[in-house]
């Protein structure tokens, strides 16, 4: 063959490759996903010959000649909204070591009412905020979120007791989930001496631990929080400002006002503790409790509703527990439920947080140590 024959040969070989080339996507073995559009674009298409761009030229239309260059009118930049957690978020840590150690320190919503009454019982109107929630509760809609308009007005004048408050002690948990094959240990550390109280929730794992404390007064309506933390690796913390009446966060967070009886995530446990202890004859099945509760960077209400006494088999015995759940607020809470004993003084025999995906953490008493006083 001559010279000519091949240099054919190699140009119609390299334009077939080129033809297939032009035909492959961008990236091989891509599987399909949603498209969620961020941006837009446009194709803007380029005129070939003179004849188009004399076309496209007449049908713009006159564009006036600049002038003077004028100043540009400044626009006022909106304050940035302010910024509250969710906890559970507040509970919202993805390990299962920092939801464990939420499921501890998981809040309750406290309320009040006459001693022999429903802590947060109906007014005659069946359309009242407090029956509409109730409804819920009684009509078994856990997992429902619960509309801004049904939720509870925060029950202030609880009918405390400071004999209810628990004694000093140690309870140390165990602490179970599906994520892992092996258990968990958490301990929960309450002393208290009727003018003030501390309060200290750790759980560890392979040498990490994650640590909660809330410090603070004690009061007619029980427990008045001055600090909370929450410390991982680094440690967030929240501070009571009753004298100006906002809570402030070393997250620097915005300030969020702070509601009368407000409690973090740690005292709040406790404080229902010491309510349902004061007076157990009001809580009945659906009565549905509603508390400003403070995580480490923000605040937010939270409701809770209560069920019935169950029987609960925990590594440290049988025990009866009242049991109660976190009514969620928005899609994607989660599942919170809390069985207090009363063996244990109302304070939580079992906490277990499930999240939407059915992910569950879940804590279990195994025993209860004397400690002193502060």
């Amino acid at each position: 063959m001559t010279l000519k024959t091949w240099l054919s040969l190699a140009l119609a070989v390299l334009l077939a490759h080129l033809a297939l080339l032009q035909t492959l996507p961008l990236s091989l073995n891509q599987a399909p996903t949603e498209v969620t559009p961020s941006f837009a674009t446009r194709t803007v298409v380029l005129p070939t010959n003179a004849t188009t761009l004399a076309s496209v030229k007449a049908t713009e239309p006159d564009q006036p000649k600049p002038t003077a260059r004028t100043a540009r009118k400044a626009v006022p930049i909106p304050a940035p909204e302010p910024i509250t957690a969710s906890g559970p978020s507040g509970l919202a840590d993805n390990s299962a070591a920092m939801a464990a150690a939420d499921a501890n320190v998981s809040a309750v919503d406290s309320g009040a009412a006459p001693a022999v009454e429903p802590i947060a019982s109906a007014a005659s109107e069946p359309a009242s905020a407090a029956d509409q929630a109730t409804e819920y509760a009684s009509a078994g809609t856990e997992s429902a979120p619960v509309p801004e308009s049904v939720i509870p007005s925060p029950v202030q004048d609880a009918l405390f007791n400071a004999d209810g408050l628990p004694a000093s002690v140690k309870l140390v948990y165990v602490v179970e989930s599906n994520k892992f094959p092996y258990r968990l240990g958490s301990e929960l550390l309450w002393q208290q001496n009727r003018q003030t109280y501390q309060a200290r929730t750790s759980i560890s794992a392979f040498g990490l631990e994650r640590l909660q404390t809330s410090h603070g007064r004690i009061d007619e309506h029980g427990l008045a929080p001055e600090r909370f933390s929450d410390k991982f690796r680094s440690e967030v913390a929240a501070h009571f400002n009753r004298e100006r009446g906002v809570v402030t966060f070393s997250a620097n967070t915005p300030d969020v006002p702070l509601h009368p009886g407000a409690q973090d995530r740690l005292s709040v446990t406790i404080q229902l503790a010491a309510l349902v202890a004061s007076a157990p004859q009001g809580f009945v099945p659906g009565t549905t409790l509603s508390i400003q509760t403070i995580g480490p960077r923000g605040g937010e209400i939270w409701l809770f509703t209560f069920g019935a006494m169950e029987a609960l088999e925990l590594p440290g015995g049988g025990l009866q527990g009242l049991k109660l759940w976190r009514q969620p607020r928005h899609p994607y809470d989660q599942k919170l439920e809390v069985w207090l004993a009363p063996e244990l003084a109302y304070m939580p025999a079992r906490i277990r947080i499930t999240e939407t995906n059915g992910d569950f953490v879940d804590q279990k008493w195994q025993a209860s140590q004397e400690v002193e006083s502060p």
